[in-house]
């Protein structure tokens, strides 16, 4: 059971892979040059946007089925999986445990080890959002030069507007993440891989440089002044490091 967003476009299939308390909707501006590679789409995480999944106790691993799944029965393997932070993380452990189903991979801002790190920094970052919002402008305002972002993230109710996941169900994804090492399914990837950092990356230090030295013929692009959403801050930079990729791994 998943839900996919398609964004249009035709030729080998693209998968788009969102981060904690985003959703595939937020990959629309990214799609709009995307689709001249290929076919895009878009997946709701459990516990994010318009997923049926709600409830938390999931498994890394039960992420990345959910995207081969979708994978399978949209018809879009072998796929190109671009996966910003959490999204990074799944595309990485899809390509690892389902490697036929993947043809390529971009990562934005993730690492693999986060041991020892709680949810309680994503309590105190939503602690102080003032929730509800009194509209979507007043969502835009708050989140200044991510805000077109962030709007995608909400909806409506009576008293306002609030984020669309479960606060409860960010704080399992991301409680699991501060419990695991991933280095040895990342170490299984043998497809392209692409790993794009942000200068001012809340990850671990050397961690997604280090991705590029253990995954054979991976690169990685650190990029200057960028923040967490680097598609969003760096949107030309990002494009271009990720077109040049395409060019190269669907030529």
């Amino acid at each position: 059971m998943f839900d996919l967003v398609e964004f249009g476009g035709s030729g080998p299939g693209i998968l788009l892979l969102h981060g904690l308390m985003g959703r595939a909707t937020t990959w629309w501006p990214v799609s709009r040059w995307l689709t001249a590679y290929g076919r895009v789409a878009g997946l709701d995480a459990r516990g994010h946007g318009r997923s049926p999944h709600r409830g938390g106790g999931w498994q890394t691993e039960d992420f990345a089925a959910d995207a081969a799944e979708a994978i399978e029965r949209a018809g879009l393997g072998p796929a190109v999986v671009i996966g910003h932070s959490m999204g990074g993380l799944h595309a990485m452990v899809l390509a690892a445990t389902r490697p036929e189903l993947v043809r390529a991979v971009v990562v934005e801002d993730i690492a693999p080890d986060q041991r020892g790190r709680t949810a309680a920094p994503w309590r105190d970052h939503f602690a102080t959002w003032p929730v509800p919002f009194q509209s979507l402008a007043h969502v835009r305002q708050f989140f200044g030069p991510v805000g077109d972002y962030f709007v995608e993230c909400v909806e409506e109710r009576a008293d306002g507007y609030h984020l669309i996941a479960d606060l409860a169900d960010l704080y399992g994804i991301a409680e699991q993440w501060g419990e695991r090492d991933y280095w040895p399914l990342v170490e299984r990837i043998r497809c392209p891989l692409l790993v794009i950092e942000a200068e001012h990356t809340a990850m671990p230090a050397g961690q997604q440089a280090e991705i590029a030295r253990r995954v054979h013929g991976a690169q990685h692009l650190l990029v200057p002044g960028a923040g967490h959403l680097v598609h969003v801050d760096a949107p030309q930079v990002y494009r271009g490091a990720v077109e040049a990729f395409l060019s190269s791994v669907l030529d």
